[in-house]
């Protein structure tokens, strides 16, 4: 029998699915990935189809052994990072969703969660799920599925319905529909689960509407679930490899960089910005409009998270690419914003589905200000990098206030993270060295190592700890009177954004 020596990674995220093989020492073997559709119905509306998402997810599991050079048996185990808080409701007896996937970055719920506030559900959300009331979450979508897809409450109510974010519907797809679970990581993200009892809170699925009969069931994040199904289309090859590991994709991060001790952070550059610090085994309240939850659960251990988030980082350089038609690449943003010297006065702030934290405005939109006849392209693509670095910078300032101490470090990773400007830029605005690792893919990697250390591939946090390799430090070298003066001028700029009705 061949050595157990790989562990494969599912890393579904909001534009694309991938797949990455990872071996013992925490190094890439190959990796896969396969784009999907981005649906807009409406202005603030964003969706996915989630047979798509199953479908490209599939693609890539079955692109790393097309080629016969690694062999599924020498596979241990599978892992999963996920998009968090899009919800997706299926048929448990013909396996077909319900409705589209509502994504994060959706607005659509903004009017009913004004409504919940009003109701003064605040301070108990606040207090049982340590997150705000807002659309980005997963509770308010499950509501809108059932209130607006003709006759489905009543098929809820008889037991026929599921709801799964995104790794509860890969892992029940993968397992042939055995296994109906959630970690609790991702059960942190849907604005109904207790993150001190670790379970669904029956007061607030009454007050919503969601009945508790459609809810996965709650697990750590590193634990056998079951295995791969037999006839999987496309990867009947990988049938009895044990699915053992699911976490979200921000938490993944963390645990991928090693932050395995309280007050340790990374910030992830993806279509969002996440800023991430594990707080240990007991969760810290926020007085800066931060959220908390559980960061991950490793057999009988929670460890847990304080967490700021901005909805649009690499989107916004996506944007600038496939909108505005700036740029032919990401690449060439970095070289446009290298070629002058400052954004040349303007500033953009990039609200396209409201404002995250530290702000929560969910009527918020973007806007461009200070914008001058001398203002050109490369002017712009600075900007946009920029407006990624204010916004990480308006959550280390409020993450720092909240746990009372100022980072030292902070640990990058990301697509936007390969981007060495950006990287001193981000430097140089919050005066703390910036630390990429050489293993950018660190989502991947954490859900790897989640997996891994369920089937004894990694036997402790300690030996995973040593395999963490730097590729490179960026450190501070902006005055702190040119730092001040240009963040006041972001500050500024975000107040143009806010409160815009739509």
């Amino acid at each position: 029998m061949q050595e157990k020596k790989y562990v494969l990674a599912l890393d579904q995220g909001t534009t694309s699915s991938r797949a990455i093989l990872f071996d013992r020492n925490g190094k890439i073997i190959k990796k896969a990935q396969h784009e999907f559709a981005q649906i807009f119905p409406q202005a603030g509306w964003v969706e996915h189809n989630p047979m798509e998402i199953l479908d490209s997810q599939l693609a890539a599991a079955r692109d790393i052994f097309e080629d016969g050079t690694i062999f599924p048996s020498e596979v241990a185990c599978v892992g999963i990072a996920n998009q968090r808080e899009t919800t997706i409701l299926w048929n448990r007896n013909t396996g077909r969703p319900v409705y589209n996937a509502i994504v994060w970055q959706c607005r659509r719920t903004s009017e009913f969660c004004s409504e919940l506030k009003e109701q003064g559900l605040e301070s108990y959300v606040k207090e049982k799920t340590g997150l705000l009331i807002d659309a980005y979450f997963s509770a308010t979508k499950i509501r809108w599925i059932l209130d607006n897809v003709p006759g489905l409450r009543e098929l809820a109510s008889s037991g026929d319905i599921l709801f799964g974010t995104v790794e509860t519907w890969l892992i029940w797809n993968l397992t042939g529909g055995a296994v109906h679970v959630t970690d609790y990581s991702n059960a942190s993200r849907t604005m109904i689960f207790d993150v001190d009892r670790l379970c669904w809170d029956k007061y607030l699925c009454d007050k919503l509407g969601i009945p508790m009969e459609i809810l996965p069931k709650p697990v750590p994040s590193s634990m056998v679930y079951g295995e791969v199904a037999k006839n999987i289309r496309g990867i009947e090859n990988l049938a009895g490899i044990p699915v053992s590991g699911a976490v979200g994709d921000q938490t993944a991060a963390l645990f991928g960089q090693g932050c395995f001790k309280p007050g340790q952070a990374k910030n992830t550059y993806g279509t969002g910005c996440f800023l991430i610090m594990n707080t240990g085994k007991t969760r810290t309240v926020s007085k800066n409009n931060l959220v908390t939850g559980v960061a991950w659960g490793l057999g009988s251990e929670v460890e847990y998270a304080i967490e700021g988030s901005a909805f649009n980082a690499g989107s916004v350089i996506k944007w600038l690419r496939d909108e505005m038609k700036m740029i032919s690449s990401a690449p060439e943003c970095d070289w446009l914003a290298e070629s002058v010297p400052d954004s040349n006065g303007i500033y953009l702030v990039p609200a396209f589905t409201g404002l995250g934290a530290p702000y929560w405005d969910m009527y918020a939109r973007g806007c461009v200000v200070g914008l001058t006849r001398g203002v050109n392209r490369a002017h712009f693509a600075r900007a946009v990098l920029e407006s990624i670095v204010y916004q990480l910078t308006d959550l280390e300032e409020a993450m720092s206030a909240d746990a009372g101490i100022r980072l030292s470090e902070l640990r990058v990773d990301g697509g936007a993270s390969v981007s060495n400007i950006m990287m001193q830029m981000q430097a140089d605005m919050t005066g703390i060295s910036v630390n990429r690792p050489k293993t950018v893919e660190t989502t991947a990697l954490g859900c790897a190592y989640l997996a891994g250390l369920a089937v004894g591939v990694w036997k402790s946090k300690d030996e995973i700890e040593k395999i963490r390799e730097v590729d490179r430090i960026f450190t501070p070298k902006m005055e702190k009177e040119q730092r001040d003066r240009l963040y006041a001028g972001w500050k500024r700029a975000v107040e143009r954004a806010k409160g815009w009705e739509v």
